[in-house]
């Protein structure tokens, strides 16, 4: 059960990297009426909090760089930016570079006790696999997320 679960990161990943493939660097900065932020700011939360939730359920080093949390940690949006975002290039590059990564897993992992237990909201996740499969739906929500903003723009 472990290697599916795997399998669904890597999946959905892939469907999120050629998404984004097909949306030009200019659209990523509109926002449509009715979100409050952009494609862009999706991505790179998208990013931002799976490399949060590896470093938590794999024990890995986080990979991105310190101003990521700045950008797109929960609670920021574009109009607070006072620092230039990420290309679409370095964008797409840590997608692929968290997929190669998730692909090396060794999915008994995700049997594993939490070292302590993680607490988001009234949610409280015990087992790395419990926080990764949380994960995965964190990203489907905002791949949802992205897909509606492109139809409107």
């Amino acid at each position: 059960m472990s290697q599916s679960i795997i399998n669904t990161g890597k999946v959905l990943r892939q469907i999120l990297i050629g998404q984004l493939q097909g949306i030009s660097e200019t659209k990523l900065d509109i926002q449509p009426e009715g979100f409050n932020n952009t494609v862009r700011w999706n991505v790179g939360h998208i990013i931002y909090w799976m490399d949060k939730y590896s470093t938590l359920t794999f024990g890995t080093s986080s990979t991105i760089p310190a101003q990521y949390e700045t950008l797109f940690n929960s609670g920021t949006k574009p109009s607070d930016w006072s620092i230039a975002p990420p290309s679409k290039e370095e964008l797409t590059q840590l997608l692929v570079e968290q997929l190669s990564r998730l692909s090396e897993q060794k999915p008994e992992l995700l049997d594993e006790k939490l070292s302590s237990p993680y607490e988001m909201g009234p949610f409280q996740f015990d087992t790395a696999g419990e926080l990764f499969n949380f994960a995965l739906m964190h990203e489907a929500i905002h791949l949802g997320t992205i897909s509606s903003q492109m139809k409107l723009i």
